[in-house]
């Protein structure tokens, strides 16, 4: 029963009679005793009464309430008993019994209140004592204000019990109250713990009771540190208050509070996530001009971000001004630096970079080669990636699930799902235990590599992790059934949904609206959308990419642009991809003022164009035969940092073909090669196409050139 409750409660008549009933014999009895002992001994009262308090705190320390209760009754036969420090001594036996009914400590408190002896000071401290040694810390936080309301004061002592309690529990609101008590009482708590509520305000992202908090203190006259406004000075620049972060800054400064490395590390951090560098490296600047130099921390934040932003070549710049600053870089900062080397390819750099660790003595770990070989299955090298992972696990290195998990993702990308199956299983067999990111890996390669009816017996044998599969799963095979264009297994899967509660989101609808799109079910899609915009989930630069390659695959190209401007009114902005599509179908239709209308509006929107953008804009060269503008755009790819695709190459060979120049296509192979890119089955074709025709017998110099280049392949 909440003890809230139990203040409106009376005490129930049919427990008292019941007390009554049995133990009149005993009231008798003990009564008869003392009245035959008065007339010859003085003290037999008091010996009546002690034994009476003895058994009182016997029941009571057996856990027995009711039986204390009963003995207690039997007092009143003695003159002025019992007393308030007889319900005491009761009420602490019983806590320490550790087998304590709370309905019954209430009434008993509550039947104080009412008929007496009155609680005292000792009465409330026992009971706040005895709460918190049984865990009702709520119920003691009340106790604590009645104690108040009838003139006595909790002690310090308790009070911080109570409050450091809250806070392992994690419970920051009951620690709110509590302080607000001891405050009221000038009470100031420990520094500890006031850095440990402040913490835990701000981590569940009760940012403004934080700075309320560190307001009173203030006010108490307290010294505040710096572990006291840092943790506020984080928790608004991760919730996207950099604004308010900075203002707060200012504040401390005013104040006369010293900011130190932390503080500032925090404010470059919230600029770094936000992408805005000039923001960030002003503040780094500012640190440095007030003293603060800045530690390992703040460099590897820069670079983290500057790598999420694809600016490597600013982060390797970041370690050589580390380096003239005295502060040297530890191995996470060039494991993040080798990641995102990886992703670009970039493998000149990674070798100079792995010198640079060999000479610094540092030592490669898990996360150095997890991290190559995570860049490397990013870039589609999934021999190299498998080559790294199988020689971490050849060294009986201690490993995690990331580590397996990258092993098992390669096999998945290289068609060897079964086998990434297989040996997950007996590795679980030996107490390796798989999370629900293992499951969903092996489980998108299975999709990739079997039937969907396949898939489901799989997916039912799972030993999940979390006790189920969780909606990335349900989704995984949900997007194939959809892409496969099977009704059927799409039903199947939307009533195990419905079945388990499982709710679909945007990713699920999504998948229904390519489903709708594949079959031609064009006003099925419209109603998914409405249904979106109306009820929610609220539709995403996905489910606009769906939709738009869907009406551009049925030539509605119309109202794919209808549909585009929509989506930007309802606040879904496309990005490089949603363009890269619209661009293709309007290549097809011929329609070029629409693709330099696409392509300032995608710069107007601050998009990079990519590799497939410049595949839109070459192909509509080749298509016209402009086959020098399109070469011309292709090592204009290169000047951006854009390594050019095997699909823009067998354009630009497809066009050269189309004009009958052979050895234009010999040096267009010869570039290839140049590049390392790796001639495909079109490319081979296109060749095969041109030997047919004869073009080879008029050019046994480009023929010899072609050998070489192409290794006899062709």
């Amino acid at each position: 029963m909440s003890f809230c409750t139990v203040f409106s409660m009376k005490i129930p008549i049919r427990k008292r009679m019941c007390f009554l009933y049995q133990f009149t014999s005993v009231s008798t009895s003990c009564a008869a005793q003392v009245e035959d002992s008065s007339s010859d001994d003085s003290s037999a009262p008091e010996r009546c009464y002690s034994e009476l308090q003895q058994r009182m705190q016997m029941h009571a320390a057996s856990g027995s309430m009711v039986k204390a209760i009963a003995i207690l009754n039997l007092m009143k036969y003695v003159p002025g008993k019992p007393t308030v420090y007889d319900y005491n001594s009761m009420i602490y036996c019983y806590f320490k019994s550790g087998y304590v009914k709370f309905d019954e400590l209430f009434e008993v408190y509550i039947a104080m209140k009412k008929i007496g002896p009155k609680p005292n000071a000792l009465t409330f401290n026992t009971l706040l004592n005895g709460l918190i040694l049984v865990g009702r810390l709520k119920d003691g936080i009340l106790i604590a204000q009645e104690m108040m309301e009838s003139g006595f004061l909790p002690s310090y002592n308790v009070l911080s019990k109570f409050f450091k309690k809250f806070l392992n529990l994690g419970s920051v609101v009951e620690s709110l109250t509590v302080l607000e008590i001891m405050l009221g009482l000038d009470y100031i708590p420990r520094k500890r713990d006031m850095n440990a509520l402040i913490h835990g305000l701000c981590k569940v992202g009760m940012i403004q009771q934080a700075y309320v908090v560190l307001l009173a203190l203030l006010g108490k006259g307290c010294f505040c540190s710096a572990h006291l406004y840092n943790p506020i000075l984080w928790a608004l620049c991760k919730c996207k208050g950099n604004k308010i972060a900075v203002a707060f800054l200012g504040w401390l400064k005013k104040k006369g509070f010293i900011c130190n490395v932390y503080s500032y590390t925090a404010l470059i951090y919230g600029f770094s996530k936000d992408g805005l560098w000039d923001k960030a490296f002003h503040f780094l600047q500012e640190m440095e001009n007030e003293g603060c130099k800045p530690s390992v921390i703040t460099y590897t934040i820069l670079v983290k971000f500057l790598c999420d932003d694809g600016n490597v070549d600013d982060a390797l710049g970041l370690l050589e001004k580390m380096d003239e600053k005295g502060c040297d870089p530890d191995l996470v900062t060039y494991n993040i630096i080798l990641r995102e080397l990886c992703h670009q390819g970039r493998t000149t750099e990674i070798d100079d970079l792995f010198q640079v660790i060999d000479r610094r003595g540092l030592s490669p770990d898990m996360y150095t080669h997890s991290a190559l070989a995570g860049g490397m299955l990013k870039r589609g090298k999934i021999e190299i990636a498998n080559k790294l992972v199988l020689d971490i696990i050849s060294r009986g290195c201690s490993l995690d699930a990331v580590v397996y998990n990258i092993y098992w993702h390669s096999l998945a990308c290289d068609g060897k799902s079964r086998e990434a199956l297989s040996m997950m299983q007996s590795m679980r067999d030996k107490g390796f235990r798989p999370t629900n990111i293992t499951y969903n890996t092996i489980l998108k390669g299975l999709c990739n590599e079997i039937k969907i009816d396949e898939v489901l017996q799989f997916f039912d044998r799972f030993d999940w992790a979390t006790g189920g599969p969780d909606l990335i799963s349900i989704n995984t095979i949900l997007s194939t059934a959809c892409k496969e264009g099977n009704s059927s297994m799409i039903r199947r899967i939307l009533y195990r949904m419905e079945y388990e509660g499982i709710k679909l989101d945007v990713m699920s609808l999504t998948s229904l609206i390519q489903y709708f799109c594949k079959i031609g079910e064009i006003p099925e899609c419209f109603k998914l959308l409405d249904s979106m915009t109306s009820n929610g989930p609220q539709p995403n630069t996905m489910t606009l990419n769906a939709l738009m390659s869907g009406l551009c695959k049925h030539r509605l190209l119309g109202i794919a642009g209808k549909i585009f401007s929509y989506f930007k009114n309802i606040g879904v902005f496309p990005n490089t991809t949603t363009y890269n599509i619209l661009m293709r179908a309007s290549i097809r239709e011929g329609n070029d003022l629409l693709i330099i209308k696409l392509l300032k509006d995608m710069y107007g929107q601050k998009l990079k164009p990519d590799v497939d953008t410049y595949g839109c804009i070459i192909y509509s060269f080749c298509k016209e035969g402009k086959i020098l503008l399109a070469l011309q755009l292709r090592d204009q790819l290169f000047a951006n940092g854009i390594t050019p695709n095997i699909v823009i190459y067998n354009t630009i060979l497809e066009a050269m073909f189309r004009r009958g120049n052979f050895w234009e296509i010999v040096s267009l192979l010869k570039m290839m090669a140049m590049d390392g890119c790796e001639p495909n089955a079109y490319s081979l074709d296109i060749m095969g196409r041109a030997m047919r025709k004869g073009w080879m017998k008029g050019f046994p110099r480009a023929t010899k050139v072609l050998e070489t280049v192409m290794g006899g392949n062709w």
